[in-house]
């Protein structure tokens, strides 16, 4: 704050308001001798020569341009190293020694994979529930002919008797 915009009534409010115009008054004019100083060294660091001479060095300090600089974002653990880690389970490893025995197909479906339409059933397995039941393509189901026949076949008659 400017000296000139204190009011000087402030001073005959509070004893300590004289002491601190006197410590600002001094802080800025020790902030402007610092700049007068700064100004003259730097004009004279521009005047050296000889060994003395470090025009070179602040000149050819290389720079470096903002595009390349990469965002730097904090993980949590740096965030917060106090907090503990949860450990990580273990990964499951699920081991398919053969795929069940299947029961059913329940119903057909075409999708689209790698540009071309392939054919998918909803397959049942014995001895499982629904939630288990699966999307296969026709070459990846067990005895897929014996059962697609009898699917087809179960679908002909249901159209049939509606």
């Amino acid at each position: 704050m400017p000296v000139d915009h204190l009011k000087k009534n402030l001073l005959n409010i509070h004893p300590k308001a004289k002491d601190f115009h006197e410590i600002w008054k001094r802080a800025c004019d020790t902030a402007s001798k610092c700049i007068a100083e700064a100004t003259e060294y730097d004009k004279q660091r521009d005047k050296c020569s000889g060994s003395q001479n470090h025009r070179g060095i602040f000149q050819e300090t290389p720079s470096l341009s903002s595009v390349l600089v990469k965002p730097y974002f904090q993980t949590e653990e740096d965030k917060f190293p106090s907090r503990k880690k949860n450990p990580t389970p273990p990964e499951r490893v699920e081991v398919e020694d053969s795929p069940a025995p299947v029961k059913r197909i329940i119903n057909a479906r075409k999708i689209r994979l790698n540009g071309k339409d392939q054919r998918q059933y909803l397959v049942r397995f014995k001895n499982q529930t629904a939630d288990n039941d699966k999307w296969l393509a026709e070459d990846a189901i067990p005895d897929g002919n014996l059962h697609l026949r009898r699917f087809r076949a179960s679908r002909r008659t249901e159209k049939s008797h509606q």
